[in-house]
């Protein structure tokens, strides 16, 4: 489908409930259509290096594998895959007549004041929820699948170097010692997991790389009387399938992100409490390096936004949340410096 279809479709209100108050949201992946009772994901269809929706047949397998994924950590909210039809002119979600030209993941509606982050920025998160949410974590994690692979640490240090490709952006915007602390970032990687290497391994022998979430991050989740954690990563099963302290260590940054230390040690301990993971000083350590690997991801993924952005305001909020990413970033680099030894030879 093109945008057209789409906007179309919201035009002639033709989706299920007839909601003239539909409201569009679009990403670089999706279109999500809002309506009063639900919400309907349409995925575009685009290919990258690290998902493709480039056909109707893969749109179709990765709704169906959205709904399926989500369904582990939700309960009766993705309500299925629903068939967009074209007939006489027209497209339809959930049409009965004309021949079936995509599909959308139907989800339930819920409320956005209630989703975390919004609830964070208000201070209306409380401990509370913090056990909640560690409560159903552990117990996922736990239950989950156990990817038996080999661990991958030239393609750990890869996904962390990826950064490097907002090297340049960052100089320019925020003068030339950003450059030159994302490769001390880059190299000091390496060496990490060089050191690291053999307890990376074995946690991974003892069956803490799960099935997970993969994108475990506030604007995921919708604190209700029961926390609802949804919009797991489908596309790319290299995302999702990681060591539990990577999984935990996003959620964990993001509270970060928020200067919620309290909540966030408060969470720690009731998961660890409920799934042991963490049972020595290079574990500890492990998890901080995760923290900066998802702080570093969130900074590339914003620069590239504001990069991509043709609106002035919203580029002026991407660099902004950049910048915050990237201090954050550098905190937790500065920490594992001083609590790291590692050989200061060049990185080769």
């Amino acid at each position: 489908m093109k945008k057209k279809a789409i906007d179309q479709i919201l035009k002639n209100n033709a989706y299920p409930g007839k909601d003239s108050d539909a409201q569009l949201i679009e990403t670089h992946i999706s279109w999500v259509l809002l309506t009063k009772d639900f919400a309907f994901k349409i995925k575009k269809p685009i290919q990258y290096s690290f998902l493709s929706f480039s056909t109707l047949e893969k749109r179709k397998f990765y709704c169906e594998k959205e709904v399926r994924l989500n369904n582990r950590l939700t309960e009766n909210i993705y309500l299925g895959v629903a068939p967009i039809r074209f007939y006489k002119g027209k497209w339809t979600i959930e049409g009965e007549k004309g021949k079936i030209v995509d599909y959308a993941v139907k989800m339930k509606k819920l409320d956005n004041d209630r989703r975390m982050d919004v609830m964070l920025r208000k201070g209306k998160v409380t401990k509370r929820h913090m056990e909640q949410l560690a409560d159903q974590l552990s117990e996922f994690h736990a239950f989950t699948d156990a990817i038996e692979k080999e661990a991958n640490l030239q393609g750990m240090w890869m996904d962390f170097a990826d950064i490097l490709i907002v090297r340049n952006f960052l100089s320019k915007e925020f003068g030339k010692q950003a450059g030159k602390k994302i490769k001390a970032a880059v190299e000091f990687s390496k060496k990490f997991l060089k050191k690291f290497k053999h307890r990376i391994i074995e946690r991974q022998e003892m069956g803490f790389t799960i099935d997970g979430h993969g994108d475990l991050h506030s604007r995921n989740i919708f604190l209700l009387d029961e926390p609802v954690i949804f919009d797991c990563i489908e596309f790319n099963d290299h995302f999702r399938q990681v060591d539990v302290l990577n999984e935990i260590a996003f959620f964990c940054m993001d509270l970060d992100f928020y200067e919620q230390k309290d909540l966030e040690e408060y969470f720690l301990k009731k998961y660890l409490i409920k799934y042991p993971c963490i049972f020595n000083e290079e574990d500890r350590l492990i998890f901080a390096y995760y923290k900066l690997y998802r702080a570093n991801v969130r900074t590339k993924v914003n620069a590239l936004k504001a990069i991509q952005s043709d609106d002035e305001n919203e580029r002026s909020y991407r660099l902004n949340l950049t910048e915050d990413y990237f201090l954050l970033m550098r905190e937790y680099l500065s920490f594992l410096e001083e609590n790291v030894e590692l050989n200061t030879r060049p990185v080769s």
